[in-house]
């Protein structure tokens, strides 16, 4: 395995990764304002970085400059698949080219427009970066291991048919994954506070990525108004 492969991921052992991410319609959504979130992640002890969109990859890390992990994707959708974090290669190929040390892909075994056993090896031979791969349940951790993925995130648990009853954060589905996988395993979804980070570690996560509780202005004060609404 190349140092490409083991040093980004290596760097994020233990870590906490920020997704700086907003909504399309938010001013929050500009490159120079992501790029900052991402620099105050990382001021303050954060091990890498989860980014959304070329353009966004490529600020960040102009900003950061070489050696801080970011976790690149692509939100795409692709008319009659419901799969859209960097559903086709040439979405990853554009993120891998704007700087991202690893490509994020939803690797659910949903149908899809392209095979994941197959969007994960042209990942790793034709862009020489590992995958992380965002699923929703065991079988799927399984093949994307299988397949070659560097890492393996709980990203899409609740957002997928087979989980839609089920609420982030993914607790045991991330045991069952340390358990049973042998690619390090990435607690992201529903992390709400610190303590519910560090009992992700406590599970066996390599890492845990928190992003609307920290990063989702939009999101938040939406909530809390919705909150404070409804109590009068």
């Amino acid at each position: 395995m190349s140092a490409n492969f083991v040093k980004p991921i290596e760097l994020l052992n233990r870590g906490l990764i920020v997704s700086c991410q907003a909504p399309a319609d938010s001013p929050l959504h500009d490159p120079q304002v992501i790029a900052a979130m991402a620099q105050a992640a990382i001021n303050q002890g954060a091990a890498g970085i989860r980014i959304d969109t070329p353009a966004h990859v490529k600020a960040v890390r102009e900003r950061l400059g070489a050696g801080i992990p970011i976790i690149g994707l692509w939100k795409q959708q692709v008319p009659g698949y419901d799969v859209y974090i960097t559903p086709l290669f040439e979405h990853a190929a554009a993120i891998a080219d704007a700087g991202a040390d690893i490509i994020a892909i939803d690797a659910t075994l949903r149908n899809r427009p392209e095979v994941v056993g197959e969007l994960i090896y042209r990942i790793n031979k034709e862009l020489n970066v590992p995958v992380m791969a965002d699923v929703d349940a065991i079988e799927a951790a399984i093949a994307a291991a299988d397949a070659g993925a560097g890492i393996v995130g709980t990203t899409l648990y609740g957002y997928t048919g087979i989980t839609q009853n089920q609420t982030p954060p993914a607790f045991n589905l991330l045991a069952e994954i340390v358990e049973k996988v042998r690619i390090p395993a990435i607690c992201e979804g529903g992390i709400a506070s610190p303590e519910m980070a560090k009992q992700a570690l406590d599970l066996g996560a390599y890492a845990v990525v928190v992003g609307t509780a920290i990063t989702g202005i939009d999101l938040q004060v939406k909530a809390y108004k919705s909150a404070l609404f409804n109590l009068n």
